[in-house]
């Protein structure tokens, strides 16, 4: 009478032979057939039968299938329960050390087209968190960086695993030189956490041309960051010493 739908099969099988679950009919169920998949799981809870959807990792639905199924079932009159297991996004959220009061979670961001992705959210004061692959890791990063003025940023990987780490910096820039100085830290899987500061939308510093001419008045470097912070500019202080250096 017991039916699960499964995201990854070979991670369910497993997890039945662990736990003693034996002559439960398996199901594949994954984006690309979920259409399909629906009507079935819909037959069968008519006939009398108990569904569980289960995810190999995290839980069903937060970047993974299940909505569509979940909809159709409440849609046809049929009771769902949900049992709550553990989720990357909130997890990160809590160890990243960033504001928890508000939070919007984004998901994947598109492989195309970030700059337009995230514009709609300039100007919103929460922490934002999304998931990210090792290849594009940095890619998005750098976005992030130019689209909401180089925030306090935080990248957990690995969560829960082995090689859990959080990778956090006052700004996207140290988390970007962090990354750059060890490539090797760029692997697993990757949540991204950020908290704009102050207005988003206002006019970017253009830090090249005021460290020149700061310089140009005799400042070091170290004064240089010192008078632009008194000024009430967020600048990160690597990336005023490293144009200084270049100058």
């Amino acid at each position: 009478r017991h039916t699960r739908w499964v995201r990854d099969w070979s991670s369910d099988v497993c997890s039945s032979d662990l736990y003693g679950i034996k002559g439960k009919r398996l199901v594949s169920y994954y984006q690309p057939r979920e259409e399909e998949k629906i009507p079935l799981l819909l037959n069968l809870l008519k006939e009398g039968k108990t569904v569980a959807l289960v995810s190999d990792a995290g839980t069903p639905l937060l970047s993974d299938p299940g909505y569509k199924l979940v909809k159709r079932a409440v849609e046809e009159g049929f009771e769902v329960e949900v049992l709550p297991g553990p989720t990357a996004l909130v997890t990160a959220l809590v160890g990243s050390a960033l504001p928890t009061d508000r939070f919007l979670f984004l998901g994947f961001p598109p492989k195309r087209g970030l700059k337009e992705f995230f514009e709609p959210y300039r100007g919103l004061e929460v922490t934002f968190i999304l998931y990210e692959s090792p290849h594009r890791l940095l890619k998005t990063l750098e976005a992030i960086k130019e689209i909401f003025n180089n925030p306090p940023t935080v990248v957990a990987k690995e969560l829960t695993k082995l090689h859990e780490e959080y990778i956090r910096g006052e700004s996207t820039q140290e988390v970007i030189d962090y990354l750059k100085r060890n490539p090797d830290r760029v692997r697993g899987e990757f949540v991204i956490l950020f908290r704009p500061q102050g207005e988003v939308g206002e006019e970017i510093l253009d830090l090249k041309g005021e460290v020149a001419k700061l310089k140009e008045q005799g400042l070091s470097a170290k004064e240089i960051y010192k008078t632009l912070k008194e000024r009430g500019f967020k600048v990160d202080r690597r990336e005023v010493y490293r144009i200084y250096g270049e100058l």
